[in-house]
């Protein structure tokens, strides 16, 4: 009988990434998402297959999964600050509510759960690199707090299920990520540079640009995750490319691959933007024999492939509107 593995937030970037290499490792994947944030044309392409099923449900509301179960990924979450300043109750509610109720139904099935934390945890921090036991330089009050907070405590209740009553977790760490699927209209700094460039507009740098991030290939992302949820390995681990740059010098990579002749513009830095940015991987080394392989200008490359090829219409299109509740 094949494993049988729910993946929330299926639809999303990394979500939908995970499906297809779930599927190719023969599970039988039951997708969840509430279309908020995710798209199911990112999907789409398994509806047809046998093993694959979609339930589209928030899993802040009480999750029924008939039958057995083996794995759970718990990815439904707003990911952007485009998003979650936005929708800030929904964001905190899928950190707590979503993330109790997926624990909960670990407990029931008996089944391994692994779930999405963020190098948002860490703050603005004051420890660089970054590595698993420093606790973090947070603001619970400010704007980055709806998210950063619901992590943490997203974190803290995954532990105590599996302190308490015994549930096989995973916590993952995940630092600055990139590839097909973005959307070029979720405030991230690699989507939203390609975007205007593609757009002839400047690129837009907040502060003087030298706060630093780290990116991640998608490929390389989820097969840290992949070796994550098989680990015996219950504390949280970083997953992330510690190739660190400043975003003055990445918005400059992406005009360089682009051939834009367009300049870069500053903005106001926003409250409690993280100042730097860069994971510290010897624990993913060590337990996981992981790091890595995908360079930036590869991924890049890629990646700036796919938002060329996406239909005109994608360029110009506006970010969602929530009604928070």
């Amino acid at each position: 009988m094949k494993k049988r593995i729910l993946i929330t937030g299926a639809a999303g970037f990394l979500g939908s990434h995970l499906c297809d290499r779930f599927i190719k490792e023969g599970f039988s994947v039951m997708a969840m998402d509430n279309l908020i944030t995710g798209d199911l044309k990112n999907i789409e392409h398994l509806f047809h297959l046998k093993d694959f099923e979609f339930y589209h449900h928030d899993v802040s509301k009480f999750i029924h999964v008939p039958g057995n179960l083996d794995y759970i990924l718990h990815f439904a979450s707003p990911a952007s600050p485009i998003d979650y300043l936005k929708i800030p109750i929904q964001t905190l509610k899928v950190g707590s509510l979503g993330t109790h109720n997926c624990l909960g139904l670990a407990k029931d099935k008996k089944a391994r759960i692994l779930v999405a934390s963020t190098s948002e945890v860490y703050g603005d921090p004051n420890v660089h690199p970054q590595n698993e036991d420093y606790w973090g330089n947070v603001n619970p009050v400010g704007p980055r707090g709806v998210y950063d907070e619901a992590k943490r405590f997203q974190e803290a209740i995954t532990m105590a299920y599996h302190t308490f009553h015994n549930v096989e977790t995973r916590i993952i760490r995940i630092f600055n990520s990139y590839g097909p699927r973005m959307r070029l209209n979720d405030g991230r700094a690699l989507p939203a540079f390609i975007g205007q460039a593609l757009r002839g507009e400047d690129l837009t740098v907040f502060g003087d640009g030298s706060q630093t991030r780290s990116f991640c290939y998608v490929d390389d992302l989820i097969e840290g995750i992949y070796r994550l949820l098989f680990s015996d390995y219950a504390s949280p681990v970083n997953i992330g490319n510690p190739d660190e740059i400043s975003l003055k010098e990445f918005a400059e990579e992406v005009l360089k691959l682009t051939n834009s002749d367009v300049k870069i513009k500053y903005r106001p830095l926003p409250v409690d933007d993280p100042k730097q940015r860069r994971p510290d991987i010897t624990r993913a080394k060590e337990l996981l024999g992981w790091e890595p392989k995908v360079s930036r200008s590869e991924g890049l490359k890629i990646t700036y492939d796919y938002f060329k090829s996406l239909p005109q219409e994608e360029l110009y299109k506006q970010p969602k509107e929530f009604m928070s509740k």
